[in-house]
């Protein structure tokens, strides 16, 4: 991989009480730099249509978000790839698959923010570079077969990748705000809303609503120029449950009072179940007990259960960024061992082919 888009030099050399200001590629120049084949751009297209058809009720099969909490590591992060792309073409029968290709990470105070803006590490924050090696490794993804899937923070940095996502979240911290709405609602893919941190829905129902409708918005056009935005609305959202500060809400009574309160909404019925964060209690080996519980709520007939997310790597566990940082391992939250998510995901698609082999008529 190189990087060979770099920053302008400074347009803005200001006192010290002042922000500085240092010029950036616009989207379309990287995009030009690293176009996506007319190949790539219909697979794109086809896994797009395979995750709405299965939020639409029109394939039956799982959808399956996973992969490391963040990428720190590109050589690490095509590895563990590489794995998920065989597993898919194993399980492609009961599961579709999508690697989370995770460039932005949300802080609460501060801290590392992700590939896309700090690529070395080491607080240099050369976003240009990150930007650059982020869309390489996402086409790297690509052309191993897999749909990509990331987290959108912040959404000046969205028209650098929104041609190579076949699904997007919005975080459980962003759900709520206005700017990111208008975004959903102009992007080409499903989108995910997380549960608020409290663990309520209204926040991301509201959400969806917001993101189903039409919107003019300030913006920020392909050649880097200050724009009006004018959105068609977005039809593919759905909801994401992470749990919340009071616990859990990926159980039974949960998902049925949820599903509740959609419905009188009109809000369509599809739930991605997060299997990470306050649904495990931040402890990532707990999220087989917790795809374990939603599956059973599915094979149970829970159709609105249309997918689930999980947080894995080749090893697990997490770490502190250091010098000497272990290969695989995340250095964000705790993640699922890659050896645990082949034998979880293949213990599934097994209990999903059993299923679908009694439910045939004789």
């Amino acid at each position: 991989m190189n990087s060979s888009v770099s920053a302008l030099p400074l347009s803005t050399l200001s006192p010290a009480n002042e922000a500085l200001t240092l010029r950036l590629p616009s989207s379309l120049q990287l995009k030009q730099q690293l176009p996506l084949s007319n190949v790539l751009t219909q697979q794109v297209a086809a896994h797009r249509n395979a995750v709405r058809a299965i939020l639409n009720g029109e394939d039956s099969r799982l959808l399956v978000i996973v992969g490391p909490c963040s990428i720190h590591d590109p050589q690490s992060a095509l590895e563990y790839a590489a794995n998920l792309a065989r597993l898919a073409t194993d399980v492609s029968d009961e599961m579709l698959l999508v690697m989370r290709a995770y460039v932005e990470k949300p802080r609460t105070t501060v801290g590392w923010k992700g590939l896309a803006y700090d690529p070395r590490l080491d607080g240099s924050d050369d976003m240009a570079g990150g930007l650059t090696l982020s869309r390489e490794l996402m086409c790297e993804m690509l052309c191993l077969g897999l749909p990509i899937a990331t987290e959108l923070l912040q959404p000046m940095a969205a028209g650098y990748f929104d041609d190579l996502l076949s699904w997007v979240a919005i975080g459980a911290r962003t759900t709520e705000s206005q700017i990111h709405r208008e975004m959903a609602s102009g992007l080409n893919m499903p989108v995910g809303f997380k549960n608020g941190t409290d663990g309520g829905v209204t926040v991301a129902s509201d959400a969806m609503r917001s993101a189903a409708h039409p919107h003019r918005h300030f913006g920020v056009d392909s050649q880097g120029h200050p724009a009006i935005i004018q959105t068609p609305g977005n039809p593919d959202t759905h909801l994401v449950l992470r749990g919340g500060h009071r616990g859990p809400n990926y159980d039974r009574d949960s998902v049925a009072r949820i599903n509740h309160d959609l419905s009188k909404l009109k809000i369509p019925t599809r739930i991605m179940v997060d299997c990470s964060h306050a649904n495990s209690g931040k402890d990532p080996l707990r999220q087989p007990a917790v795809f374990n519980d939603v599956l059973e709520q599915r094979l149970h007939g829970d159709h609105s259960l249309i997918g689930m997310m999980i947080e894995s790597h080749l090893f697990e566990g997490c770490q502190a960024l250091s010098s000497s940082l272990q290969y695989g391992v995340s250095v964000t939250d705790g993640c699922l061992g890659w050896a645990a998510t082949d034998q979880l995901l293949r213990q599934a698609a097994d209990r999903l082919r059993t299923r679908h082999r009694t439910q045939r008529p004789a």
